[in-house]
This record gives structure tokens, sequence and C-alpha cells, in this order.
């Protein structure tokens, strides 16, 4: 099982809040924290709003590359309906060599819909332009000469990526949220699923990841891996973990839900949401390891990622809580579980 983090550099759009120019450097040493106590994985997820610092993920882990020597280092989520494809191969490749070897793009559709009309592109063909823009990445990223052409981008004629990547290829896991047809395309495409769970009981996406499963082995692939990302947070009591993620949550979640019309978020909703069962993972060492556990019966993943930094938790509990994950969690985890039932890592199964 491999453990790590991923955040979507909250900042305050408010004057006397957190803002870029700290929250940036923070994740940096946040990323250097987590390399250091033997975490396996830190994501930066790309938003184009006031709210969040990171309409650039690429930047952001190319920074954290040059402070980090073993720990993975993936976009959680590249929003590739709207960015091109042969950039996005170019920036990862980069950072590939940056790292040495060390660069994966989870590729996704997005929580939110700004980046069309702040890109150019026509909303109506949402899921046109993001089946064609991955079969584009996915041609690229083979390190071979590409002859392409679509509806959407100019077509390509013999084109490869340059620099040439360290690995051969770049892991493209298929961000996915609740729809089954999303679960469908990644068995058949043959590519790594990376669920994002923040509402409803988690065991409710196992029919989906087993119908992933099923398709994989009926279009001819190898198993791959499926990584789980939570809200999460882990202090050295449960009632400190639940104090320090409650006001941040709720206020990120509000926020996101007053735009939505969707109600307040109250301590009682997020209470039964850190429930054995619900879709949050919050409390103690002990009861995160837990928890991480139960999860894995249920959906028999590979890779558990925490959302930590939602909101205005202070840079100083997520230091503490991505200590916790590795010293504690993460070697509880791996005693239980062992690895050789495991799938293979993650740039092995990449092709």
């Amino acid at each position: 099982m491999e453990i790590g983090v991923f955040t979507f550099a909250d900042v305050s759009p408010h004057s006397g809040g957190v803002h870029a120019a700290q929250r940036l450097p923070e994740i940096v040493e946040e990323m250097e924290l987590a390399d250091q106590v033997g975490l396996d994985v830190f994501g930066i997820g790309e938003h184009h709003r006031p709210d969040f610092a990171a309409p650039a993920p690429v930047v952001l882990l190319a920074a954290g590359a040059s402070r980090t020597t073993t720990i993975r280092l993936t976009s959680s989520v590249t929003v590739l309906s709207t960015d091109d494809p042969l950039r996005v191969m170019e920036q990862f490749s980069m950072l590939d060599s940056i790292s040495g070897g060390r660069a994966e793009i989870i590729a996704g559709r997005g929580a939110f819909t700004e980046t069309f009309n702040l890109f150019g592109y026509d909303l109506k063909v949402y899921d046109e332009l993001f089946s064609e823009k991955l079969d584009l990445l996915l041609a690229l990223r083979e390190g071979r000469p590409v002859t392409w052409s679509g509806r959407h981008r100019a077509p390509l004629i013999d084109v490869e990526v340059h620099p040439a990547s360290v690995q051969s290829p770049i892991p493209v896991w298929l961000g996915v949220g609740g729809s089954p047809a999303s679960f469908v395309r990644a068995g058949r495409l043959g590519l790594p699923l990376a669920l994002g769970i923040v509402g409803g009981p988690p065991a409710h996406f196992a029919p989906s990841i087993d119908q992933y499963r099923r398709v994989l082995a009926d279009s001819g692939h190898q198993p791959q891996p499926v990584a789980v990302s939570v809200h999460g947070f882990v202090a050295k009591t449960s009632q400190a973990a639940s104090d320090i993620y409650y006001p941040a949550d709720a206020e990120l979640m509000n926020r996101v839900g007053k735009e939505r019309g969707f109600p307040p978020t109250s301590r009682l909703e997020f209470d039964r949401k850190i429930l054995p069962g619900g879709p949050y993972v919050v409390g103690s060492p002990g009861e995160v390891t837990e928890r991480i556990l139960e999860l894995h019966q249920a959906l028999g993943h590979q890779r558990s990622l925490f959302q930590l930094a939602v909101g205005n938790v202070s840079h100083r509990d997520v230091m503490t809580a991505i200590e916790l994950l590795g010293t504690e969690v993460a070697p509880a985890i791996r005693a239980e579980l062992g690895r050789d039932a495991q799938l293979p890592t993650t740039s092995a199964v990449a092709g």
C-alpha cells in the first residue's frame, strides 16, 4: 500500500488570510518532509480560482523535486479537457528529468468548469474534448514520432516529445469521480485508476471498481493499481484531529456549496462523515490506520492519498500530520498488509 498526500494549495481570497506567496513555499516544505518520513506520493491539484494557488501544478512539483529524493510527484489532477496534451507531456517530461524519474500525471476533467471559458473551449463538447485529448496524451507518452489528427486541435505529423522522459513511459492515471463511464474508460484503456471520494460511503464505489477490473481483463490488459483519495487528517488524538480539520473543511465545503446551492455543513454532519464507513478519514494514528485498512478491505486499492491542507488548516498542523502519517500510519499499514500480494510499482505498470 502506497501512502501519500495531496493539496490544491488552498489560500484565502480575502485580505489578511493566507496568500500564495506564503502558501506555495510552505507546500515545498511539506513535500520535503513527506519525502523524509517515507511517504510514497505527493500530489498537487489544478484549479483556476482565487481560493487555490496552483493553476500550474507542474511548477510546484518541480520546486519540490529539487528538495526530495524518492517520493513520487503527481498531478491530482491535470485538467486535460482544457489543456494541450503536447504541452502537458513536455512539462511532465521535464519534471521527470528533474526528479530522476518520479513524475506522474493524473488526467481528469476537474471538479469545476471555469477553465472552459478561461481557455476558450465549449462546455457542450465536455466529454468529446477529454476523450480526444486523452487519446493524444497517451500516444505522445510512448516516446515515438506521433502523427495524429482530431477535431479540437491542429494535426501533428511525426512529432516527438522533447526532452525524452526518464521513465518509459511516464505513468498516466485516469482521475474519476462517480461516473460509471469513467471507470469503464480507464479499464478499456488499461490505465491505473485514481478515485476521488468527497461524499457518500466509500463502499458504494466497490461495484464500479469491480467493473473497472473486469473491463481491464476483458480488454486484455494487465492488472493496474487503484488509488483512493479522501479528505483526511491525523493528529495525536482523535479530538485534536477533528477540532483542527472541521473548521477548515466546513469553510471550504460551505464556500463551494454556496456556489452550487448546497446547504451548509454542520459539525454533526462532519462527525458522521468521519465515522467508520464514512467518506472522511480523520483521527489519531491508530484510528486512521484502521480506517485505511477498512477502505482496503472494501475497495482493494493500492494507494491512499489524503487531502490534509484544506481551507485554513495551518502549515504547522499539516507538517505534524505528515510526520504522523509517515512515522506511524504508513509503517502500521505496510506491516498489516505486507507486500507479497501487491501489484507492481506504478512505473512498472504504466504501459
